[in-house]
Parts: C-alpha cells; sequence; structure tokens
C-alpha cells in the first residue's frame, strides 16, 4: 500500500511542471503571449480547486480503489495525447482534465493515509508529497533533456508512461471490507464554518501558488538573467532535488520537535533570502537561491497536508477538510503565475514577480502566526 500511495503520487505533478522548462520553446512554436502559456500552469492547479470537493461523492459512489484507477488511467491517457495532437487546445483541455483527476485524488490519497495509518500519519504525509516532489523534479530536470532528443510534444507525452507503473501497483492494493469512508452514522465535520479551517486554506493557497509560480517562471527568470534553455532547466532541477530534501526531513523532524511554528518560520526565511538573492543582478546566486527555494517548498506543503490530518480523527472528516482547503486553496493559487504571465508581458520585467513571492511569503508568516496562536500545541 505505501508503494502504491508512492507511485500514484508521482503522477500528480508531471503533466504540470514539465511545461517549465518548455515554456519558451512551446510558447515560439505555437505563437502564443505569456498569459497564453501561462495558462497551462494556471488551469489545471484551478481545476484542482474546483474540483477538489467532488472527492467526497466519487468516493462515496465509486470507493476509494476503483475511483483512484480512473483517474490515474485519465491523467495518464490524456498526457500521452500530448504528443499525438500537439497543439494549444489540446494541451488547454489535456490540462483541464488532468486537474480534474488530480483534484478528486488528492483528497482520497490523504483519507486513506489517515483510515489505514493513523499513528504514522507524518511518514506516510513524507511518502506522499515525496512522490509528488519527486514526480515534479524528475519532470522539470528530465524534460529539457527529452526534448534534445525528440521534439516538445513527445517530451511532455513520455510523463504519461508513469502511469502505466501506478495503476499495476494500484491494483495490487488490498481492499477492505468496505472500500467507501466509514461514517458510522456520525455527521461529517463541516469545515466551512470553522475558522481554523480558512486559515489552513489560506496557508495551503499561498504555499501553493509559491509552488507553482517558481515551477512556472524560475527557468525563466533564470534565462532572463542569461542563461541558455539547459542551464536554466538545471536551475529549477536544483529546486526540485533539495525540494525532495524537504518533502521527507521536515514529517521527520515533526516527529522529534512537534512545533510547527518554529519549522515554518525557519521555512519562510529561507524563502525569502532565496527571492531576495534572485533580486542581485547576474546569474552569481541563482544557483543558492534554488538551494533556499527548495528548503522552503519541501517542507511547506507536508506541513500544509498534515493540517486537516492533525485536526480531525476521522478519516471521512479528514476527506471533507482536505477537500475543502484544496478546492479554495487551488483555485487562489492558480490565479498566480497566470497573473505574473500577464504582469510579464504588460511590464518586461520579473522584478515584479519576486515582489509578488516576497508577498505570498509575509501572507503565509500570518497565518501561521494565527493557527498557532488558536492552535492546540501547533
Amino acid at each position: 500500500m505505501v508503494l502504491a500511495i508512492f507511485f500514484v503520487s508521482l503522477n500528480l505533478r508531471p503533466a504540470i511542471s514539465s511545461i517549465g522548462p518548455l515554456l519558451e520553446t512551446i510558447r515560439t512554436d505555437l505563437a502564443l503571449s505569456n498569459s497564453q502559456i501561462s495558462l497551462l500552469t494556471s488551469v489545471p492547479v484551478f481545476c484542482m480547486g474546483l474540483f477538489a470537493p467532488l472527492a467526497v461523492g466519487f468516493n462515496r459512489k465509486f470507493g476509494m480503489k476503483r475511483s483512484i484507477s480512473i483517474l490515474i488511467i485519465v491523467i495518464g491517457t490524456l498526457t500521452l495525447v500530448r504528443g499525438l495532437v500537439p497543439s494549444y487546445p489540446v494541451l488547454l483541455a489535456s490540462a483541464f482534465f488532468i486537474g480534474l483527476a488530480i483534484a478528486i485524488i488528492s483528497p482520497l490519497l490523504s483519507a486513506m493515509i489517515k483510515r489505514n495509518f493513523p499513528t504514522r500519519t507524518a511518514s506516510l504525509i513524507g511518502v506522499y508529497s515525496f512522490g509528488m516532489g519527486l514526480g515534479a523534479t524528475l519532470s522539470s530536470g528530465l524534460t529539457g533533456v527529452f526534448y534534445t532528443i525528440l521534439d516538445w510534444p513527445l517530451a511532455l507525452a513520455s510523463w504519461g508512461l508513469l502511469a502505466i507503473a501506478a495503476l499495476i501497483l494500484w491494483q495490487r492494493v488490498e481492499e477492505p471490507e468496505s472500500d467507501a469512508l466509514e461514517v458510522r452514522g456520525e455527521p461529517v465535520l463541516s469545515p466551512w464554518k470553522n475558522k481554523r479551517a480558512w486559515l489552513m486554506l489560506l496557508f495551503f493557497a499561498f504555499q501553493s501558488a509559491l509552488f507553482f509560480s517558481l515551477i512556472t517562471w524560475l527557468a525563466p527568470i533564470a534565462s532572463d538573467k542569461g542563461m541558455n534553455i539547459l542551464a536554466a532547466g538545471a536551475v529549477l532541477t536544483v529546486m526540485s532535488l533539495v525540494q525532495l530534501v524537504g518533502n521527507l526531513s521536515i514529517p521527520a523532524l515533526l516527529g522529534k520537535f512537534p512545533s510547527r511554528l518554529f519549522w515554518t518560520f525557519l521555512l519562510l526565511i529561507s524563502g525569502a533570502a532565496g527571492i531576495l538573492l534572485l533580486m542581485i543582478e547576474g546569474t552569481a546566486f541563482i544557483w543558492l537561491a534554488a538551494v533556499l527555494l527548495g528548503i522552503t517548498l519541501g517542507g511547506l506543503f507536508p506541513i500544509a497536508l498534515l493540517m486537516p490530518l492533525d485536526e480531525n480523527t476521522r478519516a471521512d472528516d479528514v476527506n471533507s477538510w482536505t477537500a475543502m482547503i484544496q478546492s479554495g486553496g487551488y483555485i487562489i493559487s492558480s490565479i498566480m503565475p497566470f497573473g505574473i504571465g500577464f504582469l510579464y508581458d504588460r511590464y518586461g520585467t520579473h522584478d515584479i514577480t519576486l515582489n509578488l513571492l516576497l508577498g505570498y511569503i509575509l501572507v503565509l508568516a500570518v497565518c501561521a502566526l494565527l493557527l498557532n496562536k488558536k492552535g492546540e500545541g501547533n
């Protein structure tokens, strides 16, 4: 089951993060504006928010195992289709439906972890976030390499092959007597009227905005500073590799030193330092900035994932809270990469981009403080 969770999570980022290294190539080949090309990352993230509430109904209708099987097939098939019909409408439509599939899978995986590993949630969230981080790392790092061997449509489509391995392993997971989450006659705790849930939503939104903005625009920022496409892609790979360390180490460290506020602020300071280094002219500090930003992204995501699990004891409540938090969170964060593309088209500088990223960090700091003030031992 742990291996299956890992391989499913491995499929939840490549269709989005593989766009970043080829952003300029696709834009030039299809004669697109920066706003149009940024929709290829904004649309799936928006869908990941819009359709996350469907996870509750989807699970009740099809059960967890069957639901995830269907959605993995959707992700794999539509990623492969990008290589067969390399046009902007196909890229945009596939981005929409891939985002929908990811939206439903994510809360189901969190609920599954709570149900099957109630005493090891931090460790399993580490596996889950590591899988997503590795998927993002591989796709951001190797897509540029694939492009030098293949053309860009096949470089994008190659990531659909990961779904085959995930589907094979997922089918081997033993199904419990009742695959749907048990309600046991108790009402599900609604998060929509809970202030803490809304703070968690905002925290999730801005850490997600930071991730998708950087994964979309870090390589173009490096290119603007004078790096070629392979070097800029390598900067993105360094950030993603460091992120993997955070995905695994922060959940482990939380087990020994459980102060959420301490780790959150340490991560935010690292991120702010990385952005400030990117504001310096030239390429001298880009690699160090990528390391610092990777630390931030790698740690903030598992902390955000753990919040609804810490708040609730039942798996169906976790499913409901996670769906709500990721729904609003991804909708808000989906606007950010598109907004950056729009502003770059208008002003032709990434100075505004970097100031926006600093603003995200400030909002995250405020949310963390409010959650700690009201929270129970967080």
